[in-house]
């Protein structure tokens, strides 16, 4: 069992469960033989749960498309495949004020498995859109402020927003950090120096580390050099194989301890039978496990949480209590909810990811809820 915040594994311990919440962990030579409880079931590891701050779609499904509640279901079942037991379904780039659509799903979702909503623009830099449709990308005006802020006001989950922060009003910046929006710059060509002022107005983290946003210069350190050594920022970074180079996750590891998250950027192709799908106008495959348009251009990523542990463990070579905390505490902590979830404590739900010893999801419990198997006590 890992307890979580990067803390070492505790050796054959029994997790008692009991409506939905943690009430007991000892070791396994403390479970006597006529104790009446439910079955053990076991498992090799137990981490905190999952918690992807970044899914796009799965399991056939594409949030940006029918963004709805069934939508939601079919995604939330098909991460958790992959390890996952929250997660901010993410609304990416679209005309006008489209998102309205996933922030009235995810305020209709009734259940721990979503504890907010991430938009991924339209309010981006032209200059790095990525796969985002360039047409629809916009800079943000007062009627969007006023709708964002309405929502974080009435919405008990978290908002997570990335946006271009030198395509903003640093009036606008100060108006949604204190409405309690969480600030990402991402799809951004900022400067350093733009991404310091813009921290100083709320901005607290960086989506998709070294993708699609401006890199270290000789003389200047561009939003990946600050995300790497201002200690206000936070990141998520895509490891998969193919967004990020493995030394460049090492490097973000080491300079990020506690700062660094591991997100999927998973597509509708995840879970599924799924080999293509479209954004806009652009057709996205899925070839040798990347996704990918046309000219090459990345698509998001076909990823479960649990492979991109395993890809922070072997190629980047940091521990794996280290990469647990990353897909777990780390992501708690940005969404404020450290007192639930990233760690296995008594008192707090039962979120759990259960995993084999090639790490490969066996099963995840929502406050307490299983699938893959039944109920009971849980033992690593």
């Amino acid at each position: 069992m890992f307890p979580g915040g990067g803390a070492v594994p505790l050796r054959d311990r029994i997790i008692t469960i009991r409506s939905g919440v943690i009430v007991d962990i000892m070791p396994a030579n403390g479970l006597r033989a006529e104790n009446k409880s439910p079955p053990v079931r076991h498992f090799d590891i137990i981490a905190p749960g999952f918690i992807d701050l970044q899914i796009n779609g799965a399991g056939g499904v594409m949030f940006n498309d029918t963004p709805d509640t069934a939508t939601l279901a079919r995604m939330v079942a098909a991460a958790r495949s992959g390890g996952t037991c929250h997660m901010l379904p993410t609304f990416i780039t679209a005309p006008g004020t489209a998102y309205t659509a996933a922030l009235d799903a995810v305020a209709a979702w009734d259940g721990p498995e979503i504890p907010g909503v991430h938009l991924e623009g339209p309010f981006l830099s032209s200059a790095k859109p990525g796969i985002h449709p360039r047409e629809a990308i916009r800079r943000m005006n007062d009627g969007d402020v006023a709708i964002l802020v309405a929502f974080a006001k009435s919405f008990a989950g978290r908002l997570l927003l990335t946006l271009a922060p030198e395509e903003v009003d640093p009036a606008h910046l100060e108006t949604l950090h204190a409405a309690g929006i969480i600030l990402f710059a991402g799809h951004s060509q900022a400067t350093g120096s733009e991404i310091a002022k813009a921290a100083e107005r709320g901005l607290c983290g960086v989506t998709h580390l070294f993708n699609a946003c401006s890199q270290i210069t000789a003389r200047d350190p561009g939003v990946a050099g600050m995300a790497l050594t201002d200690c206000r920022l936070v990141a998520g970074i895509i490891a998969d194989g193919h967004h990020v180079d493995p030394v460049n996750l090492a490097l973000a590891a080491r300079m990020m301890k506690g700062r660094l998250c591991l997100v999927s950027d998973t597509m509708p192709t995840f879970g599924s039978a799924m080999q293509h799908f479209s954004i806009g106008e652009r057709q996205v495959r899925l070839v040798d496990g990347r996704l990918q348009a046309g000219d090459g251009t990345l698509g998001g990523a076909h990823l479960g949480l649990d492979e991109a542990v395993r890809m922070m463990v072997s190629q980047a070579g940091i521990s794996l209590e280290a990469a647990l905390d990353m897909a777990s505490g780390v992501p708690a902590d940005i969404l404020g909810l450290q007192d639930r979830y990233g760690r296995i404590e008594v008192g707090r739900p039962a979120s759990l990811t259960c995993l084999d010893e090639s790490l490969a999801t066996q099963a995840v419990l929502v406050d307490g809820e299983m699938s893959g198997g039944e109920g009971g006590d849980t033992g690593a």
